[in-house]
């Protein structure tokens, strides 16, 4: 039965991948503000956007789902560089639809426990325009700025770039 389930979720990832609908809000837009459960670590925690920009720029990583090849990579590579987010003045946060307590196992297990991992609901996705209108989400990164607007979107399904980009731009941003 697990085998059939992972089949599943497979074949629903190609399919939301092999989709290029993926829309993002635009730089300008004000961030839905939300409030969630989430992890660093082992550590269970509230995660509220507003509180978070109190301290400066958020990226917000949106991956499809943890344990999967390219959110691994992309996970591990921002666990790699938030020293130099958090030099930029930035906070990292990662989201996807997996439930909380997955998401503390791939905090703990896949980015050292460097930075929190919340759980999206679909009025989240919906708000951030990355529902893939399956059962993950688009690969989305966002700057937000502490005035809650949208900064800086990267998009792209590939995985590779996304931090590389994103953090260019947090510290042009701090400059």
């Amino acid at each position: 039965m697990r085998l059939i389930l992972t089949a599943i979720a497979t074949l629903a990832l190609a399919i939301a991948l092999i989709s290029t609908a993926s829309a993002a809000l635009a730089v300008g837009a004000q961030a839905p503000d939300f409030t969630v459960r989430g992890a660093q670590g082992g550590t269970f925690m509230t995660v509220e956007l507003s509180a978070l920009l109190k301290n400066g720029p958020v990226v917000l990583f949106f991956f499809p789902s943890s344990f999967l090849g390219g959110s691994r990579a992309e996970s591990h590579e921002f666990a790699d560089n938030i020293d130099k987010f958090r030099g930029a003045g930035a906070t990292v946060l990662g989201m996807s639809r997996d439930t909380v307590d997955t998401l503390a196992r791939f905090s703990t297990e896949e980015c050292a426990g460097k930075f929190p991992m919340a759980s999206a609901d679909e009025s989240i996705v919906d708000g951030f325009d990355v529902n893939d209108g399956a059962m993950f989400n688009y690969r989305t990164t966002y700057v937000i700025a502490p005035s809650g607007k949208i900064a800086f979107v990267y998009d792209e399904d590939d995985y590779s770039n996304h931090v590389k980009k994103t953090l260019a731009f947090v510290q042009a941003m701090k400059k």
